[in-house]
């Protein structure tokens, strides 16, 4: 039996169950695949009419295995894990005392700092396809305007994340455009991509990033999780009933590393991505392209001279955030990709 770290359930009627000490995928009585629980890192379903017995949920909370649920377009709409993996009550204390401080400053400051700087990082790795072409000469030119975004941030004043909250927003909005707008001449005609959009996309790229935001979120969530901290008391995010301020606070530093080049690389080689009636990705492209992404994550990058697989480094990130917030560190830094 294969090993298969990522178990994805997709099509409608099919039921994921337990047997032995597998986890096992099944449609009107046929097998569509089979996961050992011992080398499964994650189980995703990604369509609606899929089922979950009791038995496979038990299963995967006892030995850490996360449950993802994710709608058509990429929104996360559940996530079921152990209750017990949520780590000490401390780290939360000071996570929602840092909110007032100096601390919830600092860190929405370099939250947006790490997004600003693996943007500009993203357009000099697509650069370096295009060294000696007019295409690489205005990728590295954005790549400075967008980094120069960073000084902006360097000369606010203010203590509290609410102090800074307006003035960092500002400042991540005009790089993230700046951004864009270098990246949509790479991609093919055919795409018919003119302009970021969120969820409710209609065009490929569109929906490709939504979606593999999705993941991705799903990841980081876990991440804050297991580090002790609260997924929904975040700093740049300005909190509302239901929305996980600080898991949308993280993933900043990594959407460019861990799907953005996907999504780029995927569109330069004509990825398809087929459609059903209602204009959103079928069923097989999105199973596709969510194996993509989470090879991706497994794959290795430079992270404080050594090779780590993102999702690692997601991890500890993570980690270091809640070392900081309860005073075992001094800093915070956000991570910086390769190129």
């Amino acid at each position: 039996m294969p090993i298969i770290p990522h178990l994805i359930a997709d099509q409608f009627g099919s039921h994921i169950g337990k047997y032995s000490e597998r986890l096992q995928v099944t449609q009107k009585g046929t097998t569509l695949q089979q996961a050992p629980l011992l080398h499964l890192e994650a189980v995703y379903v990604l369509n609606r009419g899929v089922s979950i017995s009791a038995d496979a949920l038990e299963a995967c909370c006892n030995r850490g295995i996360p449950v993802y649920f994710i709608d058509s377009i990429g929104t996360p709409y559940a996530a079921v894990y152990a209750g017990g993996l949520a780590g000490t009550v401390l780290t939360r204390r000071e996570q929602l005392r840092a909110f007032d401080d100096w601390r919830g400053g600092y860190l929405a400051r370099q939250f947006a700092s790490g997004k600003i700087l693996n943007q500009a990082i993203t357009l000099k790795y697509l650069s370096k396809t295009r060294k000696d072409s007019p295409a690489g000469a205005a990728l590295r030119l954005a790549a400075d305007e967008v980094q120069d975004h960073l000084a902006w941030l360097e000369r606010l004043t203010g203590e509290t994340a609410d102090d800074l909250r307006p003035e960092l927003l500002a400042a991540e909005g005009n790089a993230a455009s700046r951004y864009w707008q270098a990246v949509i001449p790479l991609m093919p005609p055919d795409y018919g991509w003119v302009s970021r959009e969120g969820r409710g996309a209609s065009d490929p790229v569109n929906q490709l990033l939504n979606y593999g935001y999705g993941i991705l979120y799903g990841q980081i969530e876990r991440a804050l999780v297991l580090a002790g901290l609260d997924p929904y008391g975040g700093f740049i995010h300005v909190d509302r009933p239901g929305k996980p301020s600080l898991t949308l606070d993280l993933i900043e530093e990594f959407r460019q590393a861990a799907v953005d080049r996907v999504v780029f690389g995927l569109a330069a080689r004509n990825f398809t991505v087929d459609r059903d009636d209602q204009g959103r990705m079928s069923e097989e492209t999105r199973k596709t392209f969510a194996s993509h992404i989470l090879e991706h994550l497994e794959s290795g990058a430079r992270y404080e001279g050594q090779r780590r697989p993102l999702g690692q480094i997601i991890q500890t990130q993570a980690r270091r955030l809640a070392g900081f917030l309860r005073g075992d560190r001094e800093n915070y830094e956000p991570y910086k990709a390769e190129w």
